[in-house]
């Protein structure tokens, strides 16, 4: 019973502060006269065009695609592709973290730009903050161009407190860029669930997300290199130097984001790479061999404007959302979809309900509260769970690494060992069309981020992430279901077991009261818009 002061406690401390921070930064503001020079993508022939064609078929229009479900993999494949660059690395990126990964990335960035590489990097500015002169003394040696996407004033600090500090101009920082892309040559590039950091690449403790990108040549590339060129040509693109004040020399900066990057390399990303989930080696290996082992299939590359970014916006669907809630529409059979944060508004419910209406068998994969690193989009998801089941969806929430199955038992009590968190943004249908990208099933990612992604016809890879899914995460998840035989339907997780009879919960595993009434109380006063 003590908790509840506690928390209205902290809630009006959280009010004062917002009003506070509110009056102090009120005439802050971003620089009016900024320069951009614009550019373009380059073409032209480099070693990587030469094995993105050796691994296509002569004189077809089509893409090649390979998954990288793997985190070392995944990095491993960034390094690669950035050691062999020759001509251009354009990269966009929603959050580069300063840690070991962030460091290794933008080292071979830097060296690549060293070899004369020109290096475009373009990065949402809400997780950068502390950052700039790092960012500043990367983009002050040769080749190099920083761009920070729809930056805040106010430039120093951690997230909570930057927000708390521009909330005179809440409507705009609110809006984000969450896509994730990186092409180099022009001829081959990766895109997906992953941002730079070692929660995404399998190198971190106590949790790493459980995510998937997709190695891409051919056709797509260009498309995607179109996208990247208008969100850098936008006006919501600021050059790193018109944001930072700073009397250092270049050389000086430079040196110092070297002193910082010192020891970053690409021996980390080797060592982590075997083969894959999909028994798929390195691709730096196959890179060398001349070869990369893609699958053909056409693409429809998806993407959201710029322009989403501009508060004056309405907010209705993005263009990444409308494609894939068209996706989920057209299916006839079955429908595969797993999302971390899954907030459902009324046209998806309505396309949901009208699916398993037709007899089309829909299952949702997405966090559990155990798992989730979001408390309050998992209160926001929570409201839809009834529901869903009534309307005949399977929900499924992924369970915390465990020793053994029956280890879930001990879930209940809140105990848990290593997390593996849910951050893979997919969707199969049909068993013939993936789609995937950076895009969360939910109100945000629908109306106030930008997103990118792509919506490819191939039974082979569709196959590949449903075998995936079914053999690696529906396992390792609660099944939701109604209490049967009841008068009152209650919630039920049913976990899997090495014995005959699975595990339920009549109790959601993990809860603790305190924190989720907390978390409850707060939801009230925070929109599903913002979750």
């Amino acid at each position: 019973m003590s908790a509840l002061p506690k928390q209205l406690v902290r809630l009006i401390a959280l009010c004062l502060g917002i009003v506070l921070s509110a009056l102090m930064t009120g005439c802050a503001s971003l620089p009016g006269d900024v320069t951009r020079l614009p550019s373009q993508s380059l073409d032209g022939a480099t070693p990587l065009t030469a094995v993105a064609s050796a691994s296509l078929p002569a004189n077809e229009d089509v893409s090649g695609l390979r998954l990288l479900p793997d985190g070392g993999q995944a990095l491993e494949a960034r390094m690669a592709l950035a050691h062999a660059a020759a001509r251009t690395i354009d990269a966009q990126y929603y959050q580069i973290a300063n840690d070991a990964s962030g460091r290794e990335f933008l080292h071979a960035l830097a060296r690549a730009a060293d070899r004369g590489v020109r290096v475009r990097l373009l990065i949402d500015d809400l997780h950068a903050g502390g950052e700039d002169e790092l960012l500043a003394g990367l983009a002050a040696g040769p080749n190099v161009e920083v761009r920070m996407f729809n930056p805040l004033a106010v430039r120093g600090g951690a997230v909570p407190s930057r927000v708390l500090r521009s909330l005179n101009e809440f409507a705009r920082v609110n809006r984000r860029m969450h896509n994730k892309l990186f092409i180099v040559d022009n001829a081959f590039a990766i895109s997906g669930g992953r941002n730079i950091g070692d929660a995404y690449f399998g190198r971190s403790q106590p949790a790493n997300f459980i995510d998937m990108d997709v190695l891409a040549a051919g056709k797509v590339v260009r498309e995607q290199s179109a996208v990247f060129d208008a969100y850098w040509n936008s006006e919501h693109a600021y050059p790193i130097q018109s944001l930072v004040a700073t009397e250092r020399l270049p050389q000086v900066a430079r040196a110092q984001f070297d002193a910082w990057a010192q020891g970053g390399s690409d021996a980390g990303a080797q060592a982590l790479a075997g083969q894959d989930l999909l028994g798929q080696g390195p691709v730096g290996a196959e890179l060398a061999s001349g070869r990369v082992e893609l699958h053909l299939a056409t693409v429809r590359v998806m993407a959201d404007a710029p322009v989403k970014a501009t508060h004056e916006q309405s907010l209705a669907d993005g263009a990444v959302m409308s494609g894939n809630l068209e996706l989920l529409q057209s299916a006839r059979f079955d429908v595969l979809v797993t999302s971390p944060y899954f907030i459902p508004d009324t046209r998806m419910l309505d396309i949901l309900q009208a699916s398993t209406a037709r007899k089309v068998r829909v299952a949702v994969l997405t966090n559990s509260l155990a798992t989730t690193d979001e408390p309050l989009v998992h209160v926001g998801y929570s409201r839809y769970r009834d529901e869903l089941l009534d309307m005949g969806v399977a929900l499924y929430e992924m369970m915390p690494g465990v020793d053994a199955p029956q280890a879930a038992e001990s879930l209940s009590q809140g105990s848990h060992g290593s997390v593996g968190r849910l951050h893979a943004k997919l969707a199969v249908v049909d068993h013939r069309w993936l789609s995937i990208g950076s895009m969360n099933m939910d109100r945000r990612s629908a109306h106030s981020n930008t997103e990118m992604g792509l919506v490819i016809d191939s039974p082979e890879l569709a196959m590949q992430v449903a075998t995936l899914l079914q053999r690696e995460q529906l396992p390792r998840s609660y099944q939701l279901r109604m209490q049967p035989g009841t008068g009152r339907p209650r919630l039920q997780w049913v976990a899997p077991s090495d014995t005959t009879q699975p595990l339920v919960f009549s109790a959601e595993p993990s809860r603790n009261w305190r924190r989720q009434l907390g978390m409850s109380f707060t939801s009230f006063f925070v929109s599903e818009q913002l979750l």
